[in-house]
């Protein structure tokens, strides 16, 4: 194993502490239990949005803490789930009176300890709402998870829900807004390589040389398919098709498209793999008006990309539009 940490069990603690460090204009750091907060939080009348997972996707989620997306982010250990009572904590730190937002990815863990935290918190008449994202495509009832799994939607929803929560839309709003971006939205990805976590020193599983993974989950859950590796055209030409083909998504439809790197995948690549998607979604009449193409939702250093569309109607590209300045996602005044 060959990383830039020192010692496995204080990853998590020293990462977040150089973030912080590195933007303390933005965020600020609970040490005891450990979640990251916006300085400005909680704003006056405004709901607060929480979500939280387990470490080694950044930027999400302690990446995406600011304004106009999320008022903090729980963090686990490294593909660990959050514990309830940082989300308890997270969430009384930033009620404002307007109530909370839990946006949660489909992993057992993580909806089993959001669920516990949010009845705490109502217990102390705290309003409580959730969204949960399950955009997955590839499998349901993976490793991890009951029913298909979380993946890029999630960055999706916290920048939407973010924007309505910071135009002033009640909770009940935001969530059913939240709610909608999910339905609308579907994820595929794929791997040509493992990742180390680094508490375990190997390789989460094995691949061939000339194989990839295809719908593979993000924390290294196995796909649909083990395959031989084929030209990015046609892996993304599949990969394409399948989200397509979920929705559906049909000839006409407006998209916001996010092709989204595993954390080894260069940019060269994921760049010439959204051009061979938006080639096929051309071929299919299906208008991407409005891209992203980096590293939003990754599994440490695991080679491979996913694939996100969302179906969006004019209501959603505003509050995509809207303003947010975050350290892993900004644009606007």
């Amino acid at each position: 194993m060959k990383k830039l940490i020192n010692r496995p069990e204080n990853v998590v603690a020293e990462s977040l502490a150089g973030l912080v460090a590195a933007h303390s204009d933005l965020l600020t750091l609970s040490q005891n239990p450990l979640f990251v907060a916006w300085k400005d939080a909680p704003v006056s009348g405004k709901v607060g949005i929480i979500s939280g997972g387990g470490s080694g996707h950044e930027p999400l989620h302690v990446g995406y803490v600011g304004r106009g997306m999320l008022d903090a982010a729980c963090p686990g250990d490294v593909f660990t789930s959050p514990t309830p009572d940082q989300i308890e904590a997270a969430t009384r730190a930033v009620d404002s009176g307007a109530g909370v937002l839990h946006v949660i990815k489909n992993y057992t863990g993580d909806v089993m300890n959001f669920e516990l935290a949010a009845e705490l918190c109502q217990a102390e008449g705290i309003q409580v709402e959730t969204v949960l994202v399950d955009d997955d495509v590839a499998v349901k009832d993976s490793l991890y998870t009951a029913g298909r799994r979380g993946v890029g939607a999630t960055v999706l929803v916290e920048k939407i829900c973010g924007a309505a929560a910071e135009q002033g839309h009640k909770l009940s709003a935001v969530a059913a807004i939240g709610k909608e971006v999910n339905q609308r939205t579907r994820s595929i990805g794929i791997a040509l390589t493992s990742c180390t976590v680094p508490a375990a020193g190997k390789p989460t599983f094995e691949i061939g040389d000339q194989e990839m993974e295809f719908g593979i989950g993000i924390h290294g859950e196995p796909g649909r398919s083990r395959m031989q590796i084929k030209t990015a055209r046609d892996v993304v030409r599949m990969m394409t098709e399948e989200v397509v083909r979920d929705l559906p998504f049909q000839s006409g439809d407006s998209v916001i498209a996010l092709v989204n790197g595993m954390g080894g995948t260069p940019l060269i690549e994921l760049y010439l793999v959204f051009g061979e998607m938006i080639e096929v979604c051309r071929e299919k009449g299906i208008n991407v008006v409005r891209p992203l193409v980096g590293n939003y939702i990754t599994a440490l250093e695991m080679a491979g990309c996913s694939i996100t569309l969302l179906k969006a109607d004019d209501r959603l590209l505003t509050l995509w539009d809207a303003p947010v300045h975050t350290a892993g996602l900004r644009w606007g005044r």
